[in-house]
């Protein structure tokens, strides 16, 4: 995960990892140009913490995140719903965001989970960074 899942110009550490209906992981996500961007934690990352509400083996896994943030734009709980389907012999991933905090551009949104996905992509075809 520290590989595919932050989006083009971050990286990824991993800093706790239960993965288990009810558990949870922790990340930190670093912006590679700091000036170009604003942290939700500090001024250069973001740290999320992430409760897996529901695993459906080879199927769907619902997370509820959040920010570690003192900025009131980015509280409160987004849900995201991975869900895993067979299509010509592949699997199609989509996402589904609700409750994303209003301090998170819906444009910025979309485009961080184009790359996160375009990443996992690659690196299950092998091509990861």
């Amino acid at each position: 995960m520290e590989i595919w899942l932050p989006p083009q110009g971050m990286t990824g550490m991993m800093l706790a990892f239960a993965f288990h209906e009810g558990g949870s992981y922790r990340m930190r996500l670093a912006y590679g140009e700091p000036h170009r961007a604003t942290g939700k934690t500090s001024s250069n990352f973001d740290e999320v913490n992430v409760r897996y509400v529901r695993l459906v083996p080879n199927r769907c896994i619902e997370q509820a995140v959040t920010f570690d943030s003192d900025n009131p734009q980015f509280s409160g709980e987004m849900r995201l719903t991975w869900t895993l389907d067979a299509e010509n012999g592949a699997t199609l991933v989509t996402v589904r965001c609700e409750d994303v905090p209003e301090g998170i551009r819906p444009e910025e949104h979309e485009v961080g989970l184009k790359s996160t996905l375009d990443n996992l992509a690659a690196f299950v075809e092998g091509h990861g960074k």
